[in-house]
């Protein structure tokens, strides 16, 4: 899956489609889909005030400019700071090229497990 390579599999085995649409749901005014042109999911953003809170894109899409868009609307909607796991190196290297910048690096418990994150917040001198 996606976040093997990231989350240990005491966390992954717990992760639900259930669980996923229970919380956006109570969300879906702060919830983004990026479609192809036929209309299949290919990721979406979710924003608590300024803040995203999740960017994920399939990686069977990755690279189609899907998180790119996504991206770019939390932006306008107003996104300055983000928040990766720290071992997500492709998506660091994503948030950066695109104007946000390390704060800093911490741990946090994440399902119940402690975790290595980082803070990004958008460059204000991006041009």
């Amino acid at each position: 899956a996606a976040f093997e390579h990231i989350l240990p599999a005491a966390i992954l085995d717990r992760k639900r489609p259930e669980d996923f649409a229970r919380r956006f749901t109570a969300r879906l005014p702060d919830l983004r889909i990026a479609v192809n042109a036929r209309g299949t999911p290919l990721g979406f953003s979710l924003m608590t005030g300024s803040h995203l809170d999740m960017l994920f894109v399939d990686p069977a899409a990755q690279g189609r400019s899907a998180g790119t868009v996504l991206l770019a609307d939390a932006v306008r909607r107003g996104c300055r700071t983000l928040e990766s796991f720290a071992h997500n190196r492709l998506a660091r290297g994503f948030y950066e090229a695109r104007g946000f910048r390390l704060c800093r690096s911490y741990r946090r418990l994440y399902e119940g497990i402690e975790m290595p994150f980082v803070l990004y917040a958008l460059a204000e001198d991006r041009g």
